[in-house]
């Protein structure tokens, strides 16, 4: 049933050289049904996983490029007066399709930023009074560049909850960027990438994931994570609820992938960073020095026991 999947992460890989850990992690993303975040720096192949990871699963592809004139409207569509209908015909935006490139999402304004709230938790868009329903599956994959560049807005709490993870490319190794200055142009190759499997196969491979086990043990396990994020002193604020639903469901997502019908710990310590690191804001020390919340994460991995 996931083999399938595998074969995605295959085909992207080869895309998106040497970064097989943030493809796998990208791919339980959006098997568990979340949204995607991905920041880094500018040319390190943010955008070019978006599409290798939308053309391989086969699914109906927009772009959105954020900039600070982007209205609402220009995100979810706008009603225009037809003459010939004598009324007002609304256009849907490009928000209207499966998956959705939020292209440097936070060069926008938070206006136009929280045109994506509704969107990303319920799956509609509510304009002039009428709800709309997204085609399903629907995903946000955006990417964003680090906050301290020019230009940039950063994303609120609310905003950041609704993606299930972030993730971070880095730079490439040698063997790899070797390849890629060697190799084919990449985006030749997405032009002519197959889709590995169809949306249909992705919703019984997602549907599947309700019948992988969660021992009463392994939730407690989880249930202390969140708490222990909530007691610590050097987080501004805890875990949320929806923060542990989705760590739990992520950690079944990458036990699917594991080729397991069960969720073992080491399953919620490998999606524990990706799922959790972006929404816990650090606190400053006494010395004035805040700690990157990865490193906080991986110190409160340690500090709870299985």
């Amino acid at each position: 049933m996931f083999t399938k999947m595998h074969a995605v992460a295959r085909q992207v890989g080869q895309i998106v050289v040497g970064k097989d850990l943030q493809v796998r992690q990208a791919l339980t993303c959006l098997l568990a049904g979340g949204h995607l975040l991905i920041e880094d720096v500018p040319g390190v192949g943010k955008t070019t996983l978006a599409h290798a990871l939308a053309i391989s699963l086969g699914l109906q592809f927009n772009r959105i490029q954020f900039t600070s004139d982007l209205l609402p409207a220009d995100v979810a569509g706008i009603s225009i007066y037809e003459r010939e209908k004598n009324s007002f015909v609304f256009h849907p935006g490009p928000i209207f399709t499966q998956v959705l490139l939020a292209d440097e999402i936070n060069r926008a304004t938070p206006k136009t930023q929280s045109g994506l709230l509704e969107a990303m938790e319920e799956r509609q868009v509510s304009a002039d009074g009428v709800t709309r329903a997204l085609p399903e599956p629907f995903f946000v994959i955006a990417t964003q560049n680090p906050a301290h560049q020019v230009g940039t807005f950063p994303l609120p709490e609310s905003q950041l909850d609704r993606f299930l993870m972030c993730l971070s490319l880095g730079y490439p190794d040698p063997a790899a960027e070797r390849a890629l200055l060697l190799g084919e142009d990449r985006r030749s190759m997405l032009k002519t990438l197959p889709a590995a499997m169809t949306p249909v196969e992705l919703g019984v491979a997602q549907r599947a994931l309700r019948a992988i086990h969660t021992s009463a043990a392994l939730v407690d396990y989880v249930q202390a994570l969140a708490q222990a994020s909530r007691q610590n002193g050097a987080f501004a604020e805890g875990l949320s609820p929806r923060a542990a639903i989705a760590l739990l469901q992520a950690a079944r997502a990458w036990a699917a992938l594991e080729g397991r019908d069960h969720v073992i710990p080491e399953d919620v310590q490998a999606v524990l960073v990706p799922v959790c690191a972006h929404r816990l804001r650090p606190l400053k020390s006494a010395h004035g020095i805040a700690l990157a919340s990865r490193d906080l994460v991986l110190q409160l991995q340690q500090a709870v026991p299985v």
